[in-house]
């Protein structure tokens, strides 16, 4: 695991960033409004519920969070990178030390303002997390494990594990909070949606008469591939090539730039690609 100290302090400070936020989110937001946050933050402050309401006894957050965080790290640092895990487990360290030690006054007791607002802060400190190569552990090691290197959709298995968490929490105290929480879930999905797009994927179509140099530039840029069709325009019935190339949403401005860099005149469509198949190359991580 070699250190990068300029890229690595840079993600360091993000990941500090990152955990700060999420502490912040569970000590005002999420405690005042009494809700439940996705994964394994949200799977932690249950069983501090629990262990409150029905025996008397305060368990830290940092306690509860590392033991549930235990089997996912190990998977990261088996199976996922090294060094990503360590920056992911400096967030988790964070996020619980922060969450124990320090004390923050409610902004707000509106329970749909907490919801709005805590779901947006929510996404927030995660995506200051992904955007240093790093996560709030977890579910998203688990989620990474199974579709890099396993191939499998892990959309269900997550919404399933926050279904089941909230199910419990409202059959214990009261359905209100439990909706109230999917609105929080909601939010801080959709607002992460718009703030990180690296998992969001492109397919560029473009119309071109240097189709073999543009293929190249865009495997140049980001690693992947393309396909070299022939077309016919249908007004001057003039031949053409099209290529057809799926890239992540967070590459696409490069691939703009360098295809109008080879070829001023091509003409660029993208669509979003809600499901593909087979091979796709991903970034690995480190």
């Amino acid at each position: 695991m070699k250190l990068d100290w300029k890229e690595d302090g840079k993600r360091l400070l993000g990941v500090l960033a990152g955990g700060f936020l999420m502490a912040l989110n569970l000590k005002s937001f999420v405690s005042a409004g009494g809700l439940l946050p996705g994964g394994a933050n949200g799977l932690t402050v249950l069983l501090q519920r629990i262990a409150l309401t029905f025996f008397n006894v305060s368990i830290p957050f940092s306690v509860v969070n590392i033991c549930i965080n235990l089997i996912p790290i190990y998977i990261g640092f088996r199976y996922v990178g090294k060094k990503f895990t360590a920056f992911s487990l400096i967030m988790i360290l964070v996020t619980g030390f922060i969450t124990d030690s320090l004390h923050f006054d409610p902004i707000t007791y509106d329970p749909l303002l907490i919801s709005i607002f805590g779901g947006i802060v929510n996404a927030i400190a995660i995506t200051l997390c992904l955007r240093v190569d790093a996560t709030s552990g977890g579910t998203d090691f688990i989620a990474i494990f199974l579709s890099e290197k396993k191939g499998v959709d892990t959309w269900n298995i997550i919404f399933y594990f926050n279904a089941t968490i909230l199910s419990v929490a409202g059959y214990l105290f009261g359905w209100d909070k439990a909706l109230y929480s999917i609105i929080f879930q909601f939010v801080s999905t959709q607002t992460l949606s718009v703030l990180y797009r690296n998992y969001q994927k492109l397919t560029f179509f473009i119309i071109t008469d240097y189709p073999e140099e543009i293929a190249k530039g865009i495997h140049e840029v980001c690693h992947h591939g393309a396909s070299i069709l022939k077309a016919e325009g249908a007004y001057a019935h003039k031949e053409k090539s099209m290529v057809y190339s799926v890239i992540s949403s967070m590459d696409a401005r490069k691939v703009k730039l360098k295809i109008k860099e080879i070829d001023p005149k091509a003409f660029i469509n993208t669509i979003h690609s809600k499901d593909i198949m087979g091979r796709f190359y991903m970034k690995p991580k480190d």
